[in-house]
């Protein structure tokens, strides 16, 4: 987790702290400190703190086996929320987030000290998220899907203002300023994002700060992340007491990008393969159509939460 420096070079503030949020995926926080703990500087160390987000067992045999990551505790539920204990523990300037089910690429903290350093009371920076897929050959239809369509992070940095928490750095200034992630209720990403924004901060994309994520396994894992990501937005439809209609033109806005998209799967420079483009046109079909039914479910349901389909993965 450092170059080779003095001795005493040990003893110095860190350049950056790396926060791990963890919820009951301890195979997976194992890769991602692998990937983080071996990342190297040009100079100068930096400090990685996990915190368990009340897992069934805190990660007792991982924390024993990274002695240099300090492993903290947060009981309330929600990433954002364990995020905020890691930078209520942090010592560095800047303050570097990745997701326990995430690996980080070789140089990708480089990157972000590279990117926020220069201005840490101004900067606030996001990158790719890449889907690790076990065979490039022979995608499965959630592969081939969530490769183009799960973390669209140059999109949501340039036109939506916020980055993915997954892949954020920051200088430990801005946070300060801005204020904590929201809780387990809140779109955490997106809500830091706006108040960054309001804040007169901006969000940059920065490519060589790549990071990769699983593709997840099964239909119902997909179908749960987005019963989360309909009950934060129709929370913020109502918050903002929008017609009724216009929840139910986002019904139809969202049928309508099956064409739209299908295109683009069979464009994306991240696909290969007609049988790889295929598969994901057929799941984007299944899932879009599964959506609007479900936007309509969670219009006439009580006391839909996000947290209510909150899980280790984003």
């Amino acid at each position: 987790m450092q170059t080779d420096t003095p001795r005493h070079a040990d003893l110095a503030v860190p350049r950056a702290s790396v926060i791990i949020p963890h919820y009951q995926m301890p195979g997976s926080l194992r890769t991602c400190l692998d990937s983080v703990l071996g990342q190297q500087l040009d100079h100068g160390r930096f400090e990685v703190i996990v915190v368990d987000n009340n897992s069934r067992d805190f990660p007792a045999a991982v924390a024993a086996a990274y002695p240099s990551a300090r492993f903290l505790a947060e009981p309330r539920p929600g990433p954002g929320l364990a995020r905020n204990t890691g930078v209520a523990a942090a010592i560095a300037p800047l303050l570097v987030f990745i997701d326990a089910d995430c690996r980080a690429e070789a140089g990708w903290l480089q990157a972000a000290i590279d990117a926020v350093e220069p201005d840490p009371d101004r900067s606030v920076v996001g990158d790719d998220v890449r889907i690790d897929v076990a065979d490039p050959r022979r995608l499965t239809a959630l592969e081939a899907y969530e490769a183009v369509f799960a973390y669209r992070q140059q999109l949501y940095i340039a036109k939506k203002n916020f980055s993915g928490t997954g892949n954020l750095a920051m200088g430990a200034a801005v946070h300060a300023a801005v204020g904590p992630f929201a809780g387990i209720d809140v779109a955490e990403d997106r809500d830091w994002g706006a108040r960054a924004t309001a804040a007169g901060y901006r969000i940059r994309y920065v490519d060589a700060m790549r990071i990769y994520h699983p593709a997840r396994t099964t239909y119902a894992e997909l179908q749960r992340k987005w019963q989360r990501h309909i009950a934060h937005d129709l929370a913020a439809h109502r918050t903002a007491r929008r017609p009724a209609w216009r929840w139910t033109v986002q019904r139809l806005i969202v049928l309508a990008s099956i064409p739209v998209h299908a295109v683009k799967l069979l464009t994306s420079d991240r696909l290969h393969g007609l049988g790889n483009r295929g598969r994901g046109i057929g799941l984007l079909v299944r899932i879009r159509l599964w959506r609007v039914a479900e936007m309509a479910r969670a219009a006439v349901a009580r006391n839909v939460s996000g947290g209510t389909y909150w899980t280790s993965a984003p």
